[in-house]
């Protein structure tokens, strides 16, 4: 019998946590293989002894980068692979790709790195920014999810407040979508199939994050819908992705962020498909072409 870990990180509390783990653990149970669930904590990384015990591949449900590239040097399949998950925890990178890859998205600024305690007000970089993203805009931390570390920026005052209060921190400047306020689509993909996907809305918050108080409802993908979340997701190497589309001009499909670790409880309350049997399905074709 073929075996795997499914990892997430034991620091976070919340049930949302564990439930993703054993979601993927009764899919795997599903297809046969033996699946243990594995807090982050309990695998000890001796870089010089490695590891006793080794399964045939993990599924890797947190964003331990220096712990799945442990795992991945021990010779296990890892999925997503570490680079990939690494890349889509850093919006900014991933920006960089999707942009090289000609994904559609909002207009992009990476912000320049400003030491804390210094400022580069006064040099004229904040008003072009200005110029070219006009306000209303989004400011992004390069790290956060659920929505948060996101703000929607409205006045030149918040604007220059935001951006002394981020110095020392990676973030990116965002074309506000207005025609996307409030609602946004999640599309699973995995290995280049969309697998489920859900309209997210929210009467209360530009964010249409379940986490933020929005609410979730079936919806039937456009076929340019399709194509970009499968577009984006390639784009980053990314075998399971979590792409957010958001709702541009004439409904225009933009990416607001690809997912390298979503959860899959929201949409699998929503639309009945437990986006776990995908996946699982999909690390066994790989394991499986590793071990011939």
């Amino acid at each position: 019998m073929q075996t795997c870990w499914i990892v997430y990180n034991g620091s976070l509390t919340d049930e949302k946590f564990i439930d993703q783990a054993l979601l993927l653990q009764e899919a795997a149970l599903k297809q046969g293989i033996q699946a243990t669930l594995i807090k982050n904590y309990e695998l000890l990384m001796d870089v010089q002894l490695g590891l006793n015990t080794r399964p045939d591949f993990v599924i890797f449900l947190d964003k331990d980068i220096l712990l799945a590239k442990f795992l991945k040097n021990e010779g296990i399949p890892v999925f997503n692979d570490p680079d990939i998950i690494e890349i889509c925890d850093n919006k900014a990178r991933q920006y960089m790709l999707l942009a090289k890859a000609q994904v559609p998205m909002p207009r992009t600024i990476i912000a320049p790195k400003v030491y804390t305690d210094f400022t580069i007000q006064h040099t004229g970089y904040y008003e072009q920014v200005l110029e070219t993203i006009k306000l209303p805009m989004i400011i992004k931390e390069a790290h956060g999810s659920f929505g948060f570390k996101v703000y929607l920026i409205e006045t030149k005052e918040q604007f220059f407040e935001k951006v002394e209060e981020l110095n020392g921190i990676e973030y990116v400047f965002q074309e506000f979508i207005e025609n996307s306020r409030g609602r946004d689509i999640r599309v699973n993909v995995v290995g280049g199939q969309v697998i489920a996907c859900m309209h997210r809305h929210s009467e209360t918050d530009f964010r249409a994050n379940i986490t933020n108080g929005g609410t979730a409802s079936q919806i039937e993908l456009t076929e340019r819908q399709k194509e970009v979340a499968i577009l984006a997701a390639h784009a980053l190497n990314a075998e399971f992705a979590g792409v957010d589309l958001l709702f541009g001009e004439d409904e225009e499909p933009l990416v607001c962020e690809v997912n390298g670790v979503a959860h899959i409880r929201n949409i699998y309350n929503v639309t009945g498909i437990n986006v776990g049997d995908a996946m699982i399905s999909y690390a066994l074709s790989k394991v499986g072409t590793v071990l011939i």
